[in-house]
């Protein structure tokens, strides 16, 4: 079936984790990396105007752009409109300030950065939905869409609302295909009813699932030792229909040879590989976790405004991967519009209304000891 982005290979190189040296970026091994990556054949690079305070954008211009001609690779970046602006000019200044830093003359693909919640109301406020269909009728933008955390019923609403958005980036990974939160599975069939393609990040889970549990690494490694906790989650998302590429924030030389190693000659999971995914599942289903399912109920009374899916959120991938390092950068940016869970006065109105029955002021005191500075 032809749809876009289907001959682009499925493995994408995500420059927001690129290899650093004392604050910037390490461009001697950017460039290898860079030259090998299409040396073997790939070709999309997927940056944002905030990755790295911009330095991920001006690393493209000096490993990317000026080095190869234009026409063989497809580069993408975003534009956080909630991220600062006060006005229209400086939210729609951000694409012309991505122009300059990359000296791409044009964007394969552009993307409204991370639509959701208050974020969205940003990109309306500010016009960016006209400013950058008018860009792509100028030719700086071939293909426009946008990326998202929210919700599958929020990618409807938006996909309802803007049936000229010509794909979707969104967060697939086996760990979280069947969360309450991120709803992987529901997101990516709602893109599908749309007839969008669909980019997928954090196939890897920030990293997550290429250092599984013991119990839950054991299964892959009884399965095939040869190969990588990476490279099942990567070729898992790689198999679904309707895919532009998979990205890869790969920091490391080493990184980006493990995964050419099974993309460059990429095959869809066999029935047998899926079966040894869903005991992966099953395994990480069974670690005890707080049982949100992301309703929100809670939030529409709390008189603190406290961040309570988003904090069990990140708890719960504590809890699963052990990382506390990760999980409070992940915290910052949960609670970046709401309160943090020590603002919690203990209420009761969450618990009230919570379906699950979760011992809500509990779970977040929990979670503040864990995420928050002492």
């Amino acid at each position: 079936m032809d749809y876009l982005g289907k001959d682009i290979k499925k493995l994408g190189f995500g420059l927001m984790r690129l290899p650093m040296i004392g604050g910037d970026v390490d461009i001697e091994q950017t460039r290898q990396m860079i030259d090998l990556f299409l040396k073997k054949g790939f070709t999309y690079f997927d940056t944002a105007y905030g990755y790295l305070d911009g330095k991920s954008e001006a690393a493209v211009k000096e490993a990317l752009v000026d080095r190869y001609p234009r026409d063989v690779f497809q580069l993408a970046t975003k534009l956080p409109a909630w991220a600062g602006p006060k006005t229209a000019e400086e939210a729609q200044g951000m694409f012309w300030t991505s122009l300059e830093r990359t000296g791409a003359g044009y964007f394969d693909f552009y993307l409204l950065h991370n639509l959701g919640a208050e974020r969205t109301e940003a990109f309306n406020k500010f016009g960016i939905w006209d400013f950058l269909a008018g860009q792509k009728k100028e030719g700086r933008i071939r293909h426009l869409g946008f990326s998202q955390h929210a919700s599958a019923d929020f990618l409807d609403e938006t996909l309802k609302a803007h049936p000229e958005m010509e794909f979707v980036q969104l967060q697939i990974n086996y760990s979280d295909w069947e969360s309450g939160i991120v709803q992987s599975r529901k997101c990516y069939e709602v893109a599908r009813k749309h007839g969008k393609p669909v980019i997928i990040m954090e196939p890897v889970k920030g990293g997550a699932l290429a250092k599984l549990p013991e119990q839950a690494a054991r299964i892959l490694k009884d399965a095939d030792p040869g190969v990588s906790p990476a490279s099942w989650a990567i070729r898992c998302a790689a198999s679904l229909e309707g895919i532009v590429t998979v990205l890869s924030g790969m920091s490391t030389l080493e990184q980006m040879q493990d995964n050419i190693s099974y993309m460059e000659h990429f095959t869809p999971l066999s029935s047998g590989e899926r079966a040894v995914i869903e005991k992966v599942q099953k395994a990480l289903a069974v670690i005890p976790q707080v049982p949100c399912t992301d309703c929100k109920y809670c939030m529409k009374g709390c008189p603190q405004n406290v961040a309570i899916p988003g904090t069990f959120k990140v708890i719960n991938d504590y809890l699963i991967y052990g990382d506390p390092e990760k999980a409070r950068g992940s915290y910052k940016w949960e609670v970046m519009n709401f309160a943090p869970a020590s603002k919690c006065v203990a209420c009761g109105q969450c618990e009230a209304v919570c379906p699950q029955s979760i011992k809500i002021t509990d779970e977040l005191v929990k979670a503040a000891k864990v995420l928050e500075p002492a």
